[in-house]
């Protein structure tokens, strides 16, 4: 697998098209039930909105470092308006089309102790007429982009899929669809489709036996005039199947929290990395883990890059394979993060050899906020501060290992003459909400303290392990030669 390419994530240019839609969420708790009807009683305590169908897609791409623009339809109305803003906050180039006289779709969810107490849904389909709207915009802005994602929900936005095709193909640009129609026909001329295992049977895949299965796929292909399918088998993992190869990838998730939305998460992730430069196979062996991912969230989930990098980590090591961690656009996922809410920690160090109070550290530093952050200590850093024999591990290694633990979200390194060797400068770039340090430390001789005092957050010190050091190690090693 050529991971390099994750470090060039950024170079991939897609457009996604499609039925675009607000996910809305009431919250609360539930604790009776309705004198009116025997219906429970669920008392809001919080509202959230989030971009659903192809504007999800979208968002998961944005959150993978792509390049993404968005067209899909929506209504002169309050939940456009409110879409519109999600989209804008997202990094995402939406250039939605509005309507008069039909809404913007909307999913409105009753929550409840994490389950789903009812659903409501604004929606009625668009025209072929709306769909020529979008046709029109896609012919204006499709030299703008590499890779055009098609996004059906079947809500009427690419009712003109076909002429669509024909538009992004004659621009030279590669086709992505996941479909709904079960007439696979309508997508030719489309590089990859992506079906889930309902739709490739509704469209007459057979799956009796895994010849029968490949058999039917590529009759599918061949009618329909598509080059390949990847095929989402849920627990059975997924298959990439063209007319001359079939490469299966079984399931990398080990807990479902939530399949909503795994299919966008799926063909961002395909899209983002062939993007990137990556061939199919690859692309899709990602993909695979980033669905892996996206199913142990709760709810419509995204995969940062760091996520990618630590779960391909532990993939790659388990497979015997060199994995090298990639640091880029680190700062943009924490903004992703803190706008979701989410509470930022941060702490630092050397972590030259990873040992037990290094491990209890950042399992109770991770345990005071949702995501960590790991300020790592370069090479040149830890030689001036620990000697030139130090450090015994490098840089990469060390990254490697620290994005193996479950408590560690990102990890950053720094250390270069300009910074110091102190991550001042990182966490005033950062601003943490709680900053964790290791040791017997007086807050005021904390680095980067007084900066995140000053923006309203808290500064926590916590006791190493007893006897757990990297030098108490090193000498242990040392006696025994």
């Amino acid at each position: 697998m050529d991971l390099a390419r994750l470090q060039h994530l950024n170079k991939a240019r897609v457009l996604v098209v499609g039925d675009v839609m607000l996910d809305r969420y009431w919250l609360g708790d539930t604790g009776r039930i309705s004198p009116e009807a025997p219906v429970p009683v669920v008392k809001v305590s919080s509202l959230e909105d989030k971009a659903g169908g192809a504007a999800n897609v979208a968002k998961n791409v944005a959150h993978l470092d792509g390049k993404v623009g968005l067209l899909g339809l929506i209504g002169q109305d309050d939940i456009g308006q409110t879409l519109e803003r999600i989209l804008e906050s997202e990094n995402i180039h939406s250039q939605l089309v509005s309507v008069t006289g039909l809404p913007t779709i909307a999913k409105m969810r009753v929550i409840s102790r994490h389950q789903q107490v009812v659903r409501l849904d604004l929606e009625e389909t668009f025209t072929q007429a709306h769909s020529c709207l979008l046709l029109e915009k896609l012919q204006q802005v499709i030299d703008d982009y590499d890779y055009v994602l098609f996004s059906d929900y079947n809500k009427g936005a690419l009712s003109a899929i076909q002429e669509m095709i024909t538009v992004a193909k004659a621009a030279g640009k590669i086709v992505l669809v996941d479909p709904k129609s079960s007439d696979f026909s309508i997508y030719k001329g489309a590089d990859f489709i992506t079906p889930n295992l309902n739709e490739f049977k509704l469209a007459g895949g057979e799956v009796k036996s895994e010849e029968a299965l490949t058999v039917s796929a590529r009759k599918l292909l061949a009618d329909a005039g598509v080059d390949a399918m990847l095929l989402t088998r849920s627990e059975q993992g997924m298959s990439l199947i063209s007319q001359t190869e079939k490469h299966h990838f079984a399931a990398q998730v080990r807990e479902v929290s939530d399949v909503t939305g795994a299919g966008d998460t799926v063909i961002a992730t395909l899209t983002t990395m062939l993007g990137a430069g990556m061939d199919a196979k690859d692309a899709v062996e990602v993909a695979n883990i980033a669905a892996g991912i996206a199913v142990s969230k709760l709810g419509a989930a995204t995969v940062t890059p760091e996520e990618l990098s630590q779960k391909l980590g532990q993939y790659l090591i388990e497979n015997g394979e060199h994995y090298q961690a990639p640091f880029d656009d680190v700062h943009q996922h924490i903004a992703f993060a803190k706008r979701n809410g989410e509470r930022i920690v941060f702490t630092n160090g050397c972590f030259d050899i990873l040992h037990a109070g290094h491990v209890k550290y950042l399992a109770q530093a991770k345990a005071m906020g949702d995501k960590l952050v790991v300020g790592l200590n370069n090479d040149e850093s830890i030689s001036r501060l620990k000697g030139a024999d130090r450090p015994i591990n490098p840089l990469d290694e060390r990254a490697m290992v620290l994005s193996a633990l479950a408590s560690v979200d990102w990890v950053i390194p720094f250390g270069s003459e300009a910074e110091g060797d102190t991550p001042a400068e990182l966490i005033a770039q950062l601003s943490p909400d709680i900053l964790v340090k290791g040791g017997d430390y007086k807050v005021s001789e904390i680095a980067g303290a007084e900066h995140v005092l000053s923006t309203g957050g808290r500064v926590e010190v916590l006791d190493f392990l007893n006897g757990c050091s990297t030098s108490n190690i090193i000498k242990k090693a040392q006696a025994t030669e």
